[in-house]
């Protein structure tokens, strides 16, 4: 950290500044200040005027150029999972705290100090942020990488932002209290806060002058980082090559960039290298890092809403959100009385989230994205009231036959089947077949055949199906949905989305069957399929899960039916999965796991047919 230079900005910013107000500002002594203050003179970057006061000299000015800051990164991808239901509609950083969004709050700030080169790294509903595009001037770049990677794949999609350029790196969740930016930064600094007692953050251990010697995740009373970042150019230098390192090295996906910069400055990230057999030097003069100490009530990072109704009072009652309005209304309680709120694993169709109200624990599912043109919440409302008599779903609250939005009672205690379990998966089997032979009836159908059609219809509208030989599997299916046509099988009501997941075992040992949304008259073998191909079946766990259904060996024709619905369904949720990608959610390798059922089960049913 040049203190020299940071003399003469502090002078530059605020003319009328005393010896005493620098010995505070640069939390050093009045002594030492009076020592700098004398070496600045003598080198003719500041000149002592009548009124006793310093200016800066035209000298200082050339020599405080090296220190101008180019510009800002702001990373603004991920999902903000801690804040939900509020980040299901906005993300993280476009939340107001006092009437002002925090990433607003950080561009004004910015923009304050002279810097207007920003650019907002986004990932999670990046569309939300083009506003921003028009107000301030700011660029966007989309990390492709946002929802299955940390922020080391943030930083390193934007390392060219870095490169020869003196830059803040930021969160947009950050909220400062006062403008911390300056237009002149005098070293590469992490700033920090100090924190009583015991700390999960990450704590810094620095010397006298400031400069981070080692970095420990959790400890006792201690500076921990916290909030902004700047980066001078020779820092970065050194830093980018590591980052780049690291981000090719298996089991580092969910590494913060942070992470490396703690292995270098903790003298193991040559270990790490070194064993994945590669060579990167480093200059650790230039990878210098200083503490940049704020007061306790200047910066802050909001964990969770229950830290953000606290700091702002509008959340307590007042968030905006429909899923917290919508269960405020339905338990007839104030917004405050929403409590431990926690992001479910999201669905592939939903998201959902857990909250308490009292003593009493909930689950509210909001329908993701394009799921209004793929569910009818009408018919799903239908089967629930058909189903009710069996006592086998879930206790629904609430039900919305308009919007899908959904509440049900939370289990405590209870688990998800296990589809390795086979006692786990016999008692699933028993609990589908009861549905089967119960006779319900509703007035809609599930035609698999023409669900891949209108799925197929929605792909085309978006783009082209990226699979080369898709005409020719297509023809197959349609191959296979004629020959089940031609067989007229029976139809009951199923499922249809029996994957293993939505089968609950309650404390009490009793099974459930919960989220009934693609439900519909349909041959119940399906159903068996749908499990088998959700559960990433080999064909002998199909066979056994069909002989576990059925209690019995199937005959060829049964086996020919499943193996069938095997193919069709890998080939419809295939289809959903582009579907839904071109909507803004992927789902990895699933779209590939689906149609490989699709060709190998087709063949399958080839071979059964030739036999029969």
């Amino acid at each position: 950290m040049d203190r020299h230079a940071l003399i003469c900005r502090n002078i530059k910013e605020q003319p009328q500044t005393s010896q005493r107000d620098l010995a505070r500002t640069m939390n050093i002594s009045l002594g030492a200040i009076n020592r700098l203050i004398k070496e600045c003179l003598e080198r003719g970057l500041i000149t002592l005027l009548e009124d006793g006061h310093y200016q800066v000299t035209s000298h200082g000015l050339d020599f405080l150029e090296q220190y101008r800051a180019d510009g800002a990164v702001i990373i603004a991808a991920g999902f903000g999972s801690r804040f939900v239901p509020l980040t299901f509609e906005t993300p993280k950083g476009l939340l107001e705290v006092f009437g002002e969004r925090m990433i607003e709050r950080q561009i004004r700030q910015l923009h304050e100090a002279g810097i207007t080169d920003i650019t907002i790294v986004v990932g999670y509903l990046k569309e939300k942020f083009d506003y921003l595009i028009d107000k301030y001037q700011v660029k966007l770049l989309y990390n492709p990488e946002y929802s299955v990677k940390n922020t080391l794949a943030t930083v390193y999609h934007a390392r060219h932002l870095f490169r020869g350029r003196n830059v803040y790196l930021l969160s947009s969740d950050n909220w400062m209290r006062e403008n911390m930016f300056h237009t002149y930064e005098c070293g590469s600094w992490y700033s920090s806060v100090y924190q009583e007692g015991h700390t999960s953050e990450w704590c810094l251990s620095f010397n006298k002058k400031g400069k981070i010697l080692r970095v420990e995740v959790g400890g006792h009373d201690s500076w921990v980082m916290y909030g902004p970042v700047f980066l001078r150019r020779e820092w970065s230098e050194q830093f980018l090559p590591v980052l780049e390192a690291y981000y090719s090295l298996p089991g580092t996906e969910q590494f913060y960039w942070e992470n490396v910069y703690l292995e270098l400055v903790n003298e193991t990230a040559q270990k790490r290298l070194l064993e994945a057999g590669i060579r990167q030097k480093t200059d650790s003069e230039y990878l210098s890092l200083y503490i940049n100490q704020q007061s306790p009530d200047q910066v802050y990072e909001f964990e969770n809403l229950e830290e953000l109704r606290l700091f702002d009072p509008r959340y307590q009652n007042h968030s905006d959100n429909k899923a917290m309005e919508l269960v405020a209304q339905v338990l007839h309680v104030p917004e405050s009385e929403i409590r431990r709120i926690k992001c479910l694993k999201a669905g592939m169709t939903n998201k959902s989230f857990l909250f308490s109200v009292g003593d009493k624990r909930y689950i509210c599912r909001i329908p993701g994205p394009g799921t209004e043109l793929l569910i009818n919440r009408r018919q799903e409302a239908a089967v629930y009231e058909v189903v009710k008599p069996l006592g086998i779903t879930e206790r629904v609250i609430y039900f919305n036959p308009e919007n899908g939005y959904k509440i049900s009672e939370y289990y405590e205690g209870a688990r998800n089947s296990d589809a390795k379990n086979q006692a786990d998966v016999s008692l699933c089997m028993k609990l589908l077949k009861r549905v089967h032979e119960a006779g319900l009836q509703v007035q809609h159908h599930f035609n698999i055949g023409e669900r891949i059609e209108f799925y197929e219809t929605l792909c085309k509208s978006h783009g082209d199906i990226p699979f080369e030989d898709y005409p020719q599997v297509k023809a197959q299916m349609d191959e296979l949905t004629d020959r089940l046509d031609h067989l007229g099988r029976p139809e009951t009501l199923s499922h249809i989305d029996s994957v293993a997941d939505n089968f609950l075992f309650l404390a009490d040992g009793s099974l459930r069957l919960i989220d009934w949304e693609y439900a519909g008259m349909c041959d119940p073998l399906i159903d068996v399929a749908m499990c088998a191909i959700y559960s990433y079946y080999d064909e002998e766990q199909t066979d056994r899960l069909i002989e576990t259904y059925l209690e019995r060996k199937p005959d060829k024709t049964e086996q020919t039916v499943v193996y069938s619905y095997v193919a069709l369904g890998g080939f419809l949720w295939c289809l959903w999965a582009v579907y839904k990608s071109y909507v803004g959610e992927e789902f990895g390798e699933y779209t590939l796991i689906m149609y490989r059922y699709a060709k190998n089960y087709y063949r399958k049913v080839q071979n059964l047919v030739q036999k029969l």
